[in-house]
């Protein structure tokens, strides 16, 4: 367990980062909006596990609420908010976590990068601190361009194969853990770009090369710390995706979630637009050295 006047510390540059970030989107202009923190049903993912709230579910992400204020023209929107997944404990997870998510309409998912490569350097900014953060042992250096790398480059170089549009699930995602992160460059933030088509369920296919998806994620100091898409807006290729990660669900005895029907009834409304999830917790662990998550949320599930 953090020492008081150690977790007050890291409490304080906590705070000081949410302040910041608010600052970054009042300046480029969005607006901050609230969705519902429990709701009828979460997006069908095949990893991803929702918590029971009697009936209904509290959110894994704000995703399927701020789309659906996309399509009603809300352009440039963000939050910043709790989420809560099940089965999900260590040191870089917490049952509870906190989400910034933000999108932005007449773009795509390398305009999502675009606007993390202000983000982070206009943190430090605030905080007067130069572009980089000292993080176990590393100077990270945020100064943009960063690093980018495809999923097929970075498993060809570092794994030995190339995943193609569905790959083992299982393999993909061990070597990812055990060799793509481990691999990649500790002193600069790397984008993985362009993720297997299987293994991205909302995402929009990349032109030219529908294989694979408009994903990427970004890493620094060890840490996954984002994940953005070009947002798909095809309604009925957005259920058969439902129901395809469903049957996946079923398959391994997890449970199926409900077809989000509202969600889905407002999907061809969508703009051309990118969507882009950052871990809070996480990129306060970098701000902060912190080993852990424990050392930078006030409780954890075990002290709440």
């Amino acid at each position: 367990m953090p020492t008081p006047g150690f977790l007050r510390r890291n409490l304080e540059t906590r705070a000081r980062i949410v302040e910041a970030i608010r600052c970054f989107f009042r300046d480029e202009a969005f607006l901050e909006v609230e969705t519902p923190v429990r709701y009828p049903c979460p997006a069908p993912e095949l990893h991803v596990e929702a918590m029971r709230s009697e009936d209904w579910y509290l959110s894994t992400s704000p995703e399927l609420h701020m789309k659906r204020l996309l399509a009603d023209g809300y352009e440039s929107i963000f939050q910043i908010g709790k989420c809560f997944r099940r089965a999900e404990r260590g040191r870089i997870h917490n049952p509870e976590f906190t989400l910034l998510e933000w999108y932005r309409a007449g773009t795509d998912y390398l305009g999502m990068l675009a606007d993390m490569e202000r983000l982070i350097p206009f943190i430090c900014s605030y905080l007067g601190r130069p572009a980089h953060v000292e993080y176990q042992g590393t100077a990270i250096d945020f100064s943009p361009p960063w690093i980018r790398m495809t999923i097929r480059e970075a498993f060809q170089r570092f794994a030995g194969w190339s995943p193609g549009p569905c790959p083992d699930s299982d393999r993909f995602d061990v070597d990812l853990v055990d060799k793509i992160e481990p691999a990649l460059d500790k002193r600069h933030p790397t984008v993985l770009l362009d993720y297997p088509a299987s293994m991205c369920s909302l995402a929009r296919l990349k032109p030219g090369d529908p294989d694979v998806a408009e994903r990427l994620e970004v890493y620094a100091g060890g840490l996954e710390l984002a994940n953005a898409f070009s947002e798909l807006t095809d309604a009925a290729e957005q259920r058969r995706r439902f129901v395809v990660e469903n049957e996946k669900r079923c398959r391994l005895g997890r449970e199926p979630y409900p077809i989000p029907e509202r969600f889905l009834s407002v999907v061809g409304r969508m703009p051309p637009s990118g969507g882009c999830a950052l871990g809070i917790d996480r990129l306060v662990m970098l701000f902060c050295d912190a080993q852990s998550i424990d050392e930078v949320v006030s409780f954890t599930v075990e002290t709440a």
